[in-house]
């Protein structure tokens, strides 16, 4: 799977920062599966219980700068092998030791006569 990268930058007024970042805590508040209206689309995400966050401002220039980082893990992709047979086709076998004094060649020998 290829990596996604989603940016969105636009002006907005204090309330529309308010209102998307309420929708924000909503959201994590939830847990599980949310959904964050973007604008012109909809973001949906899988939120776990635990995350990691990091909070950056830098005050320069005229400017203040706040980013707000919240990073957490995917769940992993299983690759299931395919199967190839079914119990039915293939027993198992169970791993018995054979008993003292009878190798796998004198258990071969016995039932070919048999």
């Amino acid at each position: 799977m290829k990596d996604l990268t989603f940016e969105q930058k636009r002006s907005l007024s204090r309330h529309e920062a308010a209102d998307q970042l309420t929708a924000l805590a909503d959201a994590l508040r939830e847990g599980g599966d949310a959904e964050l209206d973007l604008g012109p689309g909809t973001l949906g995400l899988r939120i776990p219980d635990d995350l990691h966050s990091e909070l950056e401002v830098e005050i320069g220039g005229g400017e203040i700068e706040l980013e707000i980082e919240l990073k957490w893990k995917t769940a992993p992709v299983r690759a299931t092998p395919p199967r190839t047979e079914t119990r039915a086709e293939k027993p198992k076998r169970k791993n018995t030791p054979a008993p003292a004094g009878r190798g796998r060649s004198a258990k071969r020998s016995t039932s070919k006569s048999a």
